[in-house]
């Protein structure tokens, strides 16, 4: 180990659920991150992964690297479809040997947090979410799920069963876990009976422009899947009769085509810049989806976009709410995911001309808290906190026998 508690070791393990060009956010962005700051202070992260697709791909910030992976990564599909191998992967990560590894740090959704660490072994690992769709969301997970409808709901039950006994089971061998914003911090203390810390993940808002002149069109980004509820919002703007454009592309996408009234635009995916455009020139930035953090209402805020999406989740670590007279306010939050509650929280921001009272240089000035540099910062701060405590109970001079019970006279 290190020989002194203000340096953080050489042997790093940094570990994540996989590293697929098809699986590219927020979770990627903070790995990323965390290399990236690791590699500045010289200590390049061993990577793993329970698949790597990514270091023989050029044009990939993993291309040229070592990545330990499972044996997922040798079946069939594996690297294209890992998910498919779900009642496998809690057994698959445990096979990732990291024993070389002196600080192991963990990127988790699903179940990276799960891989095997010695008791010298210091693991930190940084909770997007406990799986969703295990717990609390599992019944929704159901009801959308082909095999489940198919007659293999009591089997995929029982496999959700088992993985919430791994998940709960896994989440005691980390020694200190990281939570992405408040609400995941409460799923972990329901869930796994933890504690965690609570550090906001990274958001590029110099990326975004915001004295950009504003249009009358409000903006829904995001991927098209059942849990983010685009078909409310959809549905919100057929009835408001005002101008919605929704970019993103999913498995959502024909059945909210097909809900679409003529105010209401699908455009798909579109490129980084035209995201960017987008964002600088909208009225509003739209979203009903229950989310751990939400990266895309930061990115709009950075883009001096009002947000009006749902108060619940994430984004009450990250929108000051207009109707709660908090100072510099940048957006509306609405109380209920269904269509009334939006639509209300719609029509009081255009009644009230709410957009006209919101300044996008105050609201450009409060995403500035996110940038990666002050996640960075609170990150290696956290890091070096932990490693400190870690060593001092590992030294030398802290194992005297004499102090133990059982031994004094």
């Amino acid at each position: 180990m290190s020989s002194s508690s203000d340096h953080l070791p050489q042997r790093i393990a940094l570990v994540h659920e996989w590293f697929s060009l098809r699986s590219v956010g927020g979770a990627e962005q903070v790995v990323q991150e965390v290399d990236s700051f690791l590699c500045s202070l010289g200590c390049e992260p061993q990577m793993a992964a329970l698949i790597d697709a990514e270091s023989r791909r050029p044009g990939s910030w993993l291309h040229g690297r070592s990545v330990l992976t499972s044996p997922i990564q040798h079946l069939p599909w594996g690297r294209s479809h890992v998910q498919q191998y779900l009642p496998l992967l809690p057994f698959a990560i445990e096979q990732i040997d990291l024993g070389a590894a002196e600080l192991v740090i963990s990127s988790s959704h699903l179940v990276a947090k799960g891989v095997l660490t010695a008791p010298d072994q210091l693991h930190i690992s940084y909770v997007h979410t406990p799986v969703r769709y295990a717990w609390d969301q599992m019944h929704a997970y159901l009801q959308r799920s082909a095999l489940a409808r198919s007659g293999l709901g009591p089997l995929i039950r029982w496999q959700l069963h088992a993985l919430r006994q791994w998940d709960q089971l896994s989440a005691q061998r980390v020694d200190h876990l990281i939570a992405n914003s408040r609400f995941t911090a409460r799923r972990i203390r329901k869930y796994w009976g933890r504690e965690a810390n609570v550090i906001h993940p990274p958001v590029e808002v110099e990326r975004f422009r915001w004295n950009a002149d504003r249009d009358d069109v409000y903006l829904c980004l995001c991927r098209l899947v059942p849990y983010k509820r685009v078909d409310l919002v959809v549905e919100a703007f057929n009835r408001l009769g005002l101008p919605l454009l929704v970019v993103g592309d999913g498995p959502e996408r024909a059945r909210l085509e097909a809900l679409a009234g003529p105010t209401v635009t699908l455009l798909g995916r579109q490129s980084q810049q035209q995201v960017e455009e987008l964002m600088a020139r909208c009225r509003a930035f739209v979203y009903a989806g229950l989310e751990d953090f939400g990266i895309a209402p930061v990115e709009a805020m950075a883009s001096g976009a009002p947000v009006i999406g749902l108060g619940r989740g994430g984004l009450l670590d990250t929108v000051r709410c207009a109707s709660a007279g908090l100072r510099e306010p940048t957006g509306v939050l609405f109380p209920e995911q269904n269509v009334e509650s939006l639509v209300q929280a719609v029509e009081w921001f255009e009644q009230e001309r709410i957009w006209r009272s919101l300044d996008a240089e105050a609201i450009r000035g409060w995403a500035e808290r996110f940038r990666p540099e002050a996640f960075a910062a609170r990150f290696e701060s956290a890091l070096r906190t932990a490693w400190s405590a870690h060593q001092r109970g590992c030294a030398v001079a802290a194992s005297d026998p004499a102090e133990m019970l059982g031994l004094r006279l």
